[in-house]
């Protein structure tokens, strides 16, 4: 199943989506504000600086020495990144102790403007952010042009660990965030959850009803719903009611026609009386079988079945050993006490008498009843053997359909397996046959395991 295809994974994904567009959002103004702090606070030190030089120079023709060294004593260790220049018609006058190589070049400035300029510029060791100031003490003759610098990777250090740091931070605060929006949503869709189990129970036939407390918003649906299972609980009764009376209206009109069929082979028409007992014959067979078939459609729709087979396989083996008395039967039960299945209680007694009595009219001593688990544990597989002779596997399908017999000389109408497969379908199940270890017959019903 997709993240998609779940509201708790769309909640957490779009929360997730939304976390992250902020916390990158916050990265950009974070990291921007704090660029543009930290920019202007190391101009501000570099102006600091440069009227801290102007002021301890002392400027002769030529030459210019200063009355003592900065405050900063970076200034004085040699390629250290900071440095400045006093400089008169390109001529430098004195220059720091850390400074080597070639002048500084700065960009020209208007003779009037007497401001301090910033520029971005080559030093001696790298790109250099400088501060200069042009004074004119004389008007007719060259400024002293101030400049004082300091390599910019001091700045991109600083904005680049409070970058990597408020990356880490809002990484840690964004997947915080993400685990508690989770949290948050999970908590959020377990009445959703409840409703879910409740209805598993419902449907499983655990119970008859959607019980338990719900939050507000949550609780009409519950309501509805309960009386949306009651209503179709009485329309199915209905729906069972009337199949049984159409049943018995049919009946009787069928006792009238084959007692008419008696007396007309009495009157000397015995060919005529055999074809109207026939057709009714089959007509009572299709009864049988569609009444059947309508009763267990109700049953499937309804809520809340559940059968336990240990207690329908005693009553059924009960009731075989009673009606084949005469013979030496031995009924094997190995079906576990615990076993039940999501199937009405009528149905599966008669599908497992449909099945045990097939078993016991072909078996020679013996019929065994065992259970096997799927692997996921959701169904179960009822095989009731006998050690018979068996059918060819090209008869496997055949006496399944209505009113066929494989072997006609047993009793019976043919509708047993029919009806039982039928019964097994309507619950999500199904019939087949197989050889039997025993040595004869395997006749295997899959049902859906009933409860959570």
């Amino acid at each position: 199943m997709r993240a998609t295809d779940s509201l708790r994974g769309r909640l957490i994904a779009a929360a997730t989506v939304w976390i992250a567009f902020g916390m990158v959002a916050a990265w950009l103004v974070l990291s921007a504000v704090f660029a543009r702090h930290v920019t202007a606070q190391f101009q501000d030190e570099l102006y600091v600086h440069l009227e801290e030089l102007q002021r301890l120079a002392t400027i002769d023709g030529e030459r210019a020495a200063l009355r003592h060294n900065l405050s900063d004593p970076r200034y004085d260790v040699a390629q250290s990144g900071y440095y400045w220049e006093i400089q008169k018609g390109g001529k430098v006058l004195a220059r720091s102790a850390s400074m080597q190589g070639a002048p500084l070049r700065t960009p020209p400035d208007q003779r009037a403007d007497v401001g301090v300029h910033t520029h971005v510029m080559n030093g001696p060791t790298g790109m250099l952010v400088v501060a200069e100031r042009l004074v004119w003490r004389n008007p007719a003759g060259d400024p002293e042009q101030f400049i004082i610098g300091t390599d910019k990777r001091h700045l991109d250090n600083v904005i680049g660990s409070f970058n990597s740091t408020l990356s880490w931070s809002l990484l840690g605060l964004g997947l915080s965030m993400v685990v508690a929006a989770g949290l948050l949503i999970v908590f959020a869709m377990q009445p959703l959850e409840a409703l879910r189990d409740a209805l598993s129970s419902v449907r499983s036939g655990s119970t008859k009803a959607l019980t338990g407390r719900f939050p507000s918003e949550v609780q009409p649906l519950v309501d509805e719903l309960n009386a949306l299972i009651a209503s179709t609980t009485d329309l199915i009764q209905r729906a069972r009611t009337q199949a049984g009376n159409i049943a018995h209206g049919l009946k009787t009109p069928l006792v009238v026609l084959t007692d008419e069929a008696h007396r007309i082979a009495e009157q000397g028409l015995p060919n005529s009386a055999a074809t109207i007992l026939d057709q009714c014959r089959k007509l009572q067979t299709h009864i049988d079988y569609q009444t059947t078939r309508a009763r267990v459609v109700a049953t499937r729709l309804s809520f809340g079945a559940s059968a336990a087979v240990q207690t329908a396989v005693a009553e059924i083996v009960t009731a075989m050993t009673r009606l084949h008395r005469g013979r030496a039967l031995t009924f094997i039960n190995e079906v576990p006490a615990a076993l039940a299945v999501a199937c009405d209680r009528q149905d599966l007694h008669e599908i497992l008498a449909n099945l045990v009595d097939n078993a016991s009219k072909h078996a020679k001593c013996r019929v065994r009843i065992r259970t096997t688990l799927s692997t996921d544990g959701k169904a179960v597989e009822i095989a009731v053997e006998d050690d018979g002779p068996g059918l060819p596997p090209e008869a496997y399908e055949v006496v399944f359909d209505i009113g066929e017999r494989w072997d006609t000389q047993k009793s019976g109408s043919g509708l047993g397996l029919a009806i039982a497969r039928d019964l097994a379908r309507l619950y999500d199940g199904d019939i087949r046959l197989a050889s039997s270890e025993l040595g004869g017959l395997a006749a295997i019903a899959s049902l859906p395991v009933s409860g959570p």
